[in-house]
């Protein structure tokens, strides 16, 4: 199924650049920048969270010390990125 017209991208695109990424991609941007494009209209983005979410299961829900992707995932934001947006 075509998830974005835009970049003609399918839903299987999506799945495979998920599963063959060397870090988690958790994003629609993080998606499109591994597959050579950038979002266009953005209509996508939401289906393409929720085709990443059942891509990576139950580590999309959590990932907790000891799972392999946990190494990856930095949601808050370093002292050093509040530092410089303060500035």
């Amino acid at each position: 199924m075509i998830v974005c017209s835009c970049n003609v991208i399918t839903d299987h695109d999506i799945r495979n650049a998920v599963s063959s990424a060397d870090d988690v991609l958790r994003h629609a941007k993080q998606v499109y920048g591994c597959l050579g494009c950038s979002m266009e209209c953005g209509r996508c983005a939401r289906t393409i969270k929720t085709i990443i979410d059942e891509a990576l299961g139950t580590c999309a829900r959590s990932c907790q010390t000891g799972c392999p992707h946990s190494h990856a995932v930095a949601d808050t934001p370093s002292e050093a990125e509040f530092a410089l947006a303060a500035s």
